[in-house]
């Protein structure tokens, strides 16, 4: 497959980029910064560029089947100020399928049904920027024709690959804590090939 990946030099998207080459996949990745990634493989394609910047999103979205979006907030508005660009390129290129990394903060809560978790108790997160950022993607997804799934890990250490998690389809598994980076970016590039959880958010927790 022809996988894009955004955030490709982020903790997450870097692995994401390892598995997908270890897989022989063809892999193109947009960054700002070339030099940041070290991996050097026939199968990666590096353009240089901005995700908030048109043209490189168009560039980079030729001849590709899937899009994984490892892009953090880092305290802006990127997030959401990239979607529209890479749903309409996504769109003018024919692709249907993105999965995204969210935060569990954007899961339904438990506690209060009609809200989302970082709008509950059930978070303990101090500042709601980044769940308010997250938020605006998933209800710009949702209002798309794409075939999406946003994956919602809880607190995200570096760790080890476990290979064993729980998931759940809007909420948070419950008692769950963290996921660690490897097996978040494990179960995040397995969606390439499954269909179970388009068109929704995935709690994902050890």
């Amino acid at each position: 497959m022809n996988i894009l990946v955004l955030g490709a030099t982020g903790r997450v998207g870097s692995q994401i980029v390892t598995y997908s080459l270890h897989d022989r996949h063809h892999v193109t990745v947009l960054v700002r910064t070339p030099e940041k990634i070290q991996i050097h493989n026939e199968n990666l394609t590096i353009i240089q560029g901005n995700v908030l910047n048109k043209n490189d999103i168009a560039l980079a979205m030729r001849g590709i089947d899937v899009v994984i979006s490892a892009l953090n907030t880092d305290g802006t508005d990127t997030l959401s100020e990239s979607m529209p660009l890479i749903i309409e390129a996504m769109v003018t290129e024919g692709i249907k399928r993105i999965i995204t990394i969210g935060t569990a903060g954007i899961l339904q809560s438990r506690t209060t049904p009609n809200s989302l978790r970082y709008q509950s108790s059930e978070s303990k997160r101090k500042s709601t920027r980044a769940a308010e950022d997250h938020h605006k993607v998933y209800d710009i997804l949702k209002q798309s024709n794409l075939d999406w799934t946003i994956v919602c890990p809880t607190y995200l250490p570096d760790g080890e690959k476990v290979g064993k998690y729980r998931i759940e389809r809007n909420f948070l598994p419950e008692g769950g804590t963290k996921i660690s980076v490897p097996d978040t970016a494990e179960f995040t590039f397995k969606q390439i090939n499954a269909s179970d959880y388009i068109k929704s958010r995935v709690g994902i927790t050890y």
